[in-house]
C-alpha cells in the first residue's frame, strides 16, 4: 500500500473511533476551564502576593495551568490510536494490508501528530487569551517579548506529548499497560522528582518538566535551570524521538 494511501486509511480509523474524538475534544475544555479559572483566582490573589512573588507573576504561564489536567486526555489519545487495533486484533489485518511495518506506524504517528497539532495550537490560542480575558490588569499581550513565542509552544507541547505517548504505546502494545505507565509517570513520579531537593536537578530533565519551559515568559527569581526555552523543548523533543525509536525497533522485531 502505498504511503499517501495509509495516511488515508489512518485518517478514518482515528476519525470513526469515538473514543479518541472524545479525548480531543477533553483536552480542549478541561485546559481552557482549568486556565481561565486559575487565571480569574490569581487576578485576586495578585495584591496579597509579596513583592517578590509579583516580581516573578507570568500571566502567560498561568493561563497554561490547564495543561496539567489537558495533558492527561492527549495522553490517553495518543495511547489508543496506537494500542486499540492491539487491544481488537485488528492489528494482524492492517499488517497484512500493509507489510511494510516502518509505513504503517509512520502514517500512525503523522496522522495522528497532525490532529494532535491543529488541536493544541487551537487550544493553546483559545486559552491564552481567554486566560488574559480573566487576569484583567495584570494580563499580558500576543505582541509582548516571548509571549508569541510561549503560546505557540503550549501547542507544541501538547503535541509532543500525545507523540511520547503513542511511542510508548507501541512499545508496550496494550492500552492498560501503558496508561498504567505513563500516568504515575507524569502525574506521580515527574512532580515528586521535581519538587525534592535531592532529585530536583533529575526531574528537571524529565520530558514534561523540561518541555512547559518553552510555556514560561518570566524566569523565577530563584530558577537556576540550565537551559532556556528552545533548550527545554529540544530536551522533550529528544525523549519523543527514543519513545518513536524504540516502539519502530520493537514492531519490526516482533510478531503482531
Amino acid at each position: 500500500m502505498a504511503g499517501i494511501q495509509v495516511v488515508r486509511s489512518e485518517w478514518t480509523k482515528i476519525r470513526s473511533v469515538a473514543s479518541t474524538v472524545w479525548t480531543l475534544s477533553l483536552a480542549v475544555v478541561v485546559t481552557i476551564a482549568l486556565g481561565m479559572l486559575i487565571a480569574a483566582l490569581s487576578k485576586n490573589e495578585f495584591d496579597n502576593m509579596s513583592a517578590r512573588e509579583q516580581l516573578s507573576f507570568d500571566p502567560t504561564f498561568i493561563s497554561f495551568a490547564g495543561m496539567s489536567l489537558g495533558q492527561l486526555a492527549m495522553i490517553v489519545f495518543g495511547v489508543l490510536v496506537v494500542s486499540n487495533e492491539y487491544s481488537t486484533g485488528m492489528i494482524r489485518t492492517s499488517l497484512a494490508a500493509v507489510p511494510q511495518r516502518g509505513t504503517f506506524l509512520a502514517g500512525k504517528i503523522a496522522v495522528a501528530t497532525g490532529l494532535a497539532l491543529a488541536v493544541g495550537l487551537a487550544t493553546s490560542f483559545a486559552t491564552f487569551f481567554l486566560g488574559q480575558s480573566m487576569l484583567g490588569p495584570h494580563r499580558a499581550e500576543i505582541g509582548d517579548p516571548g509571549v508569541l513565542r510561549a503560546v505557540i509552544g503550549g501547542g507544541f507541547y501538547m503535541t509532543l506529548i500525545a507523540m511520547f505517548s503513542m511511542g510508548v504505546a507501541a512499545m508496550l502494545r496494550s492500552p492498560m499497560l501503558s496508561l498504567g505507565i505513563l500516568m504515575p509517570f507524569f502525574f506521580l513520579i515527574s512532580n515528586i522528582l521535581g519538587n525534592v531537593g535531592a532529585t530536583k536537578k533529575i526531574g528537571r530533565y524529565l520530558p514534561d518538566q523540561a518541555g512547559s519551559r518553552i510555556m514560561q515568559v518570566v524566569t523565577p527569581l530563584d530558577d537556576d535551570t540550565p537551559y532556556g526555552p528552545w533548550g527545554g523543548l529540544a530536551i522533550m523533543v529528544a525523549w519523543v524521538a527514543a519513545a518513536l525509536l524504540g516502539g519502530y525497533l520493537l514492531l519490526q522485531k516482533r510478531d503482531a
